[in-house]
């Protein structure tokens, strides 16, 4: 499990954009279980939309690619925290996207990332979001660590 403090040692994403808030599980090379706490006191709310808040799906989509960075750079044998500050995780390519049910405030929202492919620098993966059990956002998201 990680908290908040030792994701930001990890993702160089900060208030208001660092989208995950803890990580339950993790399996190097495999998987991660992460969660962000939906509330009312989120930014994007003031616009997204007065009276309706819905939260929108590319901050969902932005949340799974976070996950998948932690799963990426703890999956990297012998990587040293000085090491992975000079590193950052880019996408290349987001496909099969789609959105089954809006997020709300109040929602603790699940991330579940698996790895499909791992050659070197590249990550391919496989994203699901959901909230009490129910899938609420999928996507395939491929992914290259660089030098800063």
């Amino acid at each position: 499990m990680l908290n908040v403090t030792e994701i930001e040692r990890i993702l160089p994403h900060r208030y208001p954009f660092l989208l995950i808030d803890r990580v339950e599980e993790i399996t190097p090379k495999e998987s991660i279980k992460a969660y962000k706490n939906i509330t009312i006191g989120e930014h994007i709310f003031q616009g997204h939309f007065p009276g309706h808040p819905i939260y929108p799906g590319v901050m969902i989509i932005e949340g799974m690619a976070q996950a998948g960075g932690v799963l990426a750079f703890k999956s990297i044998d012998g990587v040293t925290e000085e090491e992975i500050k000079d590193k950052v995780v880019y996408f290349m390519s987001i496909d099969k996207a789609k959105f089954r049910h809006p997020v709300t405030p109040g929602d603790k929202l699940e991330y579940q990332i698996s790895v499909i492919k791992n050659r070197g620098k590249i990550w391919v993966l496989d994203g699901k979001a959901l909230v009490d059990g129910e899938l609420v956002a999928e996507a395939e998201l491929k992914a290259m660590i660089v030098d800063k």
